[in-house]
């Protein structure tokens, strides 16, 4: 459920037992995360438990370092920070490659309703329904919609759920009405930079029982590295483009500059977003660097 210092929290049934891990953990140069399927001992008097064994997982990241996530809950807000959807983009690619489901929450969305970000935050509910409404679920939400709640609650029934995006757009403020609890901390917005400050300490595993949901909530998942992603896959992980890419004159296709790409041909017909391209095109330059490298 957590691990803070070397210890780690270890759930089975209702019992939470603090685990160290074996030693030759450390030896093989790996360590348990935080959603691990582990086998442990339990704590025997004042002894702590012991981490045994890591059982397979179905993915992982490295910052932060968390496991066996089904589903990315990507939250942008309408407005105060703006979003940006080269970070949404980066957000979901990652998500694809680890096959997880993905969520897209637009928060705030009562900023759209009243007050000096009106405009821009209903022009900004507006362009991400658009650019992503026909691939991702996208759900509106605010600070007083328990509806909108309902929805994001029925949304991720019976499934381990990340949460994700630009600091400052309400992750923990939605884990808390979720949980309803308010032990984690929430963040105000900067004026002077209009991004939010990080609030949440470390990474930990949360029970949403009566909805058998699994809420992991982290200090990350801000952005990513594009972890070990060749450029020629990167295609792959944008689905309005990978749906197409099998038309193209040619197999290795990277839809850049090549005749006959049926994913250019779309960009120009506006079957794909601008914005969507413009990602992919970055994401392609920002891997051939690393291969530089």
């Amino acid at each position: 459920m957590k691990g803070i210092a070397g210890f780690y929290f270890v759930k089975s049934g209702e019992t939470i037992s603090r685990c160290r891990a074996r030693g030759v953990f450390k030896n093989q140069g790996i360590k348990p995360a935080v959603g691990d399927f582990v086998e442990f001992e339990e704590a025997s008097g004042e002894d702590d438990g012991v981490v045994r064994e890591i059982l397979p997982r179905k993915n992982s990241f490295i910052r932060p370092f968390v496991a066996n996530v089904d589903c990315f809950v990507i939250v942008v807000a309408a407005a105060n920070p703006d979003p940006v959807p080269q970070v949404i983009d980066k957000l979901l690619v990652t998500a694809e490659q680890a096959d997880a489901e993905s969520i897209i929450c637009i928060n705030k969305c009562d900023l759209a309703e009243a007050g000096k970000k009106r405009e821009k935050a209903a022009e900004s509910i507006e362009t991400i329904r658009s650019i992503y409404g026909g691939m991702y679920k996208v759900i509106c939400t605010s600070k007083d919609d328990e509806e909108s709640l309902r929805s994001l609650r029925d949304a991720i029934k019976g499934k381990t759920v990340a949460f994700a995006g630009a600091s400052g757009g309400g992750k923990s403020t939605i884990v808390n009405r979720l949980l309803r609890r308010r032990e984690m901390e929430t963040g105000a917005v900067s004026d002077k930079t209009s991004r939010g400050r990080h609030t949440t300490r470390h990474a930990e595993l949360f029970s949403l029982d009566e909805e058998e949901a699994k809420i992991l909530d982290t200090p990350g998942f801000t952005s990513f590295d594009l972890q070990n992603m060749k450029m020629e896959e990167i295609g792959n992980y944008f689905p309005e483009m990978a749906k197409r890419a099998e038309g193209c004159r040619y197999d290795d296709c990277m839809h850049l500059a090549e005749p006959g790409c049926r994913v250019k041909e779309a960009l120009t017909a506006g079957e794909i977003s601008q914005s969507r391209y413009d990602s992919y095109c970055a994401f392609v330059e920002e891997a051939r660097g690393k291969r530089q490298y």
